[in-house]
């Protein structure tokens, strides 16, 4: 049996004094496409941060291809939730793409190598008629595919995609999951997406990992997202509404799902 992609033993993770998650154990089988989910502050970005590297476990064992997580692991691609407003911005496609792979600065791009893989990545995610475009004049959907050409760069096994679906209407995020579900599957990657909508991701996901209150559980859908698991999981009575082939959890002070999962915890 082949070592878990990622594997969390009874890990804490705590941030600016505050225990974000505590004593969580799960692993995530490699090629497998889990979806994170959670209110805010329920440490979606936290343990991503945790499996780059960024932040060290408080207790327990975190690791990544049965190593320890190392800041700038080549194995690891990663699309942060908050990035720089590229409004106006004359840089083409190809050359915002290169930037990445050269200490993840704007710059121009690379001879040798680079070229091939700046190449390659423009191809995987259906970008190269934007290489030419400047980033400034692009909508949402099309900066999402530089972006994740960007987390592509150096063809890594693991990839970690911070809110990808934020910001985005219903036709483009659709896109977006389907694109991505297809390049992990031809390229063997595993993926974490967090997301704070369940419902754009129910056709993709292999399984789903929901954090809140510190504590998570991982299974399939129908394992997880049910009104006795997350009512257990958050401490409160939370019911699970299935319509027209939608989730909407709910809690008695409304609708969790929606915009009360974005956070930066």
């Amino acid at each position: 049996m082949s070592t878990p992609a990622i594997e969390l033993d009874r890990v804490t993770l705590v941030r600016d004094g505050r225990v974000i998650l505590d004593d969580v154990t799960a692993a995530i089988g490699r090629g497998e496409f889990v979806g994170v989910f959670g209110p805010n502050g329920s440490g979606k970005t936290t343990l991503l941060h945790a499996v780059l590297g960024l932040l060290r476990a408080s207790a327990g064992g975190l690791r990544v291809f049965g190593a320890a997580p190392a800041r700038g692991n080549p194995e690891a691609g990663y699309l942060p939730q908050h990035r720089a407003s590229v409004e106006g911005l004359r840089l083409r496609g190809r050359d915002f793409v290169a930037s990445a792979s050269n200490g993840r600065r704007w710059g121009l791009a690379l001879a040798g190598r680079h070229e091939d893989d700046i190449e390659r990545v423009l191809g995987l995610v259906e970008a190269r008629a934007l290489a030419l475009r400047p980033v400034g004049e692009l909508s949402g959907g099309e900066l999402q595919r530089l972006l994740l050409a960007q987390a592509l760069l150096g063809r890594p096994r693991l990839l970690l995609l911070d809110e990808p679906l934020e910001s985005l209407d219903p036709r483009f995020q659709q896109a977006i999951v389907a694109l991505v579900r297809r390049i992990a599957r031809d390229e063997g990657i595993t993926v974490l997406f967090t997301a704070h909508e369940l419902n754009p991701l129910l056709g993709a996901m292999d399984r789903v990992l929901y954090l809140g209150n510190g504590h998570a559980a991982i299974g399939g859908v129908e394992e997880v997202v049910t009104s006795e698991v997350l009512s257990r999981l958050y401490a409160t009575p939370i019911d699970v509404l299935r319509v027209d082939g939608r989730i909407v959890v709910v809690s008695g002070y409304g609708a969790i799902e929606a915009g009360a999962h974005r956070h930066h915890a």
